[in-house]
């Protein structure tokens, strides 16, 4: 199997790959920028050597006329040792100074190698737009100007193999240095147990690009200790719930079993030990429904209902408790929405044994219906000693008791009641918050607008 390349290492071979590139397209163009320099200094050179030959040469038509000036010419070629000259006029070489090198006879400058040596051939009419008139072909040793681009040529290689090395070096450093906050998520993330949620990445060290990510990190396990926590916490208070009870059976039920008793007595213990047991099954399947609510499971019915009259219903179902309690049941308004009939009936008949519960003699419990373009706002106050508001964000927890006299575990109200309500409000898209304030206390339900 192939090792992948690291992240570190694709950059900083990416980095060599494009270092290399840039310094070879680089010295190409210089190459060819020297190519052409060299070329244009050679045909000025040409040039001005072509007019002192012409004039050196000025009215020789003939070979007789040439080898009167021929001692001339060779004075003039010594001048110039790099340079060769050949006249030739109608088919005959009046002049060669390069014996036994085939020489391209078109008109122009051209390049020519012989022999390991290197030379710029230029091609020119003695007189200029004269038919017949004898032709001069110049030879510019040029060999010197070859070595030198062949020398900047390795050079270039040599720049290019060493910036590449050079780059890919200090590329790996670089991307090791960049990509040191990743290591550090990832020491972090290696890090993370059920033991040790609470570290965080340091975000104002972290680059821009980084940043975001850091601080999604560290949300993410904000969010995996907050639930850790309320998962540990879950498991206590349900443990802390079941003792009470179980230790109730298991004591009453030793103390039946201790010594042989009338039937009676037995069909009494029985009662008792299944009121326990109702309970307990009633705690068992409200975690079950509360299970349900976090994994996105409760689909409520929609059907159109009228809150108006399951409102007036469920009062109707608690006046005798509220009669028994001294305390008035008033209900205003109505509204319309679309929901589960059951669900909905379940979180009001918490709300209202809630406050029930909560109100003293001769207080009043009222349910408020409002119905707007927006939606339908359902609200449940009652009167009475009010709550802090530093309790109010833990109404909604499970187990969660205000009144601190009810913090053992009981036969009842196990504190589920708001947070199975809160879930079904969720499982309709509202929501439902509590505002409290001396002597009044109100829940306030949320619902969308029925269809």
């Amino acid at each position: 199997m192939i090792k992948r390349l690291s992240l570190a290492s694709r950059l900083a071979l990416l980095f060599a790959a494009c270092t290399a590139v840039v310094s070879l397209l680089a010295g190409v163009l210089f190459n060819h920028a020297s190519e052409a320099h060299f070329i244009e200094l050679d045909q000025q050179q040409l040039d001005s050597q072509l007019v002192a030959l012409r004039s050196t040469l000025q009215g020789v038509d003939s070979p007789s006329l040439f080898a009167q000036r021929e001692a001339q010419l060779r004075a003039e070629l010594n001048r110039q040792p790099e340079l060769a000259l050949r006249v030739t006029a109608q088919g005959q070489r009046w002049f060669d100074g390069a014996p036994g090198i085939s020489l391209p006879e078109a008109p122009g400058l051209h390049s020519l190698q012989n022999a390991g040596t290197e030379y710029r051939v230029y091609n020119a009419p003695l007189v200029a737009g004269q038919p017949g008139s004898p032709q001069l072909t110049l030879m510019l040793d040029i060999t010197h100007h070859q070595h030198f681009l062949q020398r900047m040529q390795h050079l270039i290689w040599l720049t290019v193999g060493l910036s590449a090395l050079a780059t890919a070096l200090l590329g790996a450093w670089a991307a090791r240095s960049g990509l040191r906050p990743l290591r550090r998520m990832g020491e972090v993330a290696a890090s993370v147990s059920a033991h040790s949620l609470t570290q965080r990445l340091p975000q104002q060290h972290m680059p821009v690009e980084l940043a975001e990510l850091a601080q999604a990190f560290n949300a993410m396990l904000g969010r995996l200790d907050d639930a850790f926590q309320r998962l540990s916490a879950f498991s206590a208070d349900i443990a802390h719930e079941l003792r009470t009870p179980l230790s109730n059976l298991l004591t009453h039920t030793q103390v039946i079993l201790t010594q042989p008793r009338p039937l009676e007595d037995y069909r009494e213990a029985l009662h008792s030990n299944l009121e326990e047991l109702q309970w307990m099954a009633q705690l068992v399947n409200d975690m079950l429904y509360l299970a349900k609510a976090d994994h996105g499971l409760l689909m409520p019915k929609r059907e159109a209902l009228v809150l108006g009259d399951e409102v007036e219903a469920l009062i109707e179902f608690f006046t005798l408790l509220a009669e028994d309690a001294h305390v008035s049941l008033v209900h205003e308004g109505t509204a319309h929405t679309a929901g589960d009939r059951g669900m909905l009936r379940r979180a009001l008949s918490n709300l209202l044994d809630n406050a029930l519960r909560f109100t003293p003699a001769g207080g009043e419990v009222r349910v408020r219906m409002v119905e707007t373009e927006r939606g339908v706002t359902l609200a449940v106050e009652n009167t009475g000693e009010g709550i802090p508001a530093a309790l109010l964000p833990k109404l909604f927890d499970r187990f969660y008791r205000a009144d601190p006299a009810r913090r053992e575990g009981s036969s009842e109200h196990a504190g589920l009641g708001l947070a199975i309500t809160q879930s079904i409000v969720r499982a309709h898209g509202g929501r439902i918050y509590c505002e409290s304030e001396l002597g009044r206390t109100r829940f306030v339900i949320e619902l969308p607008k029925g269809d």
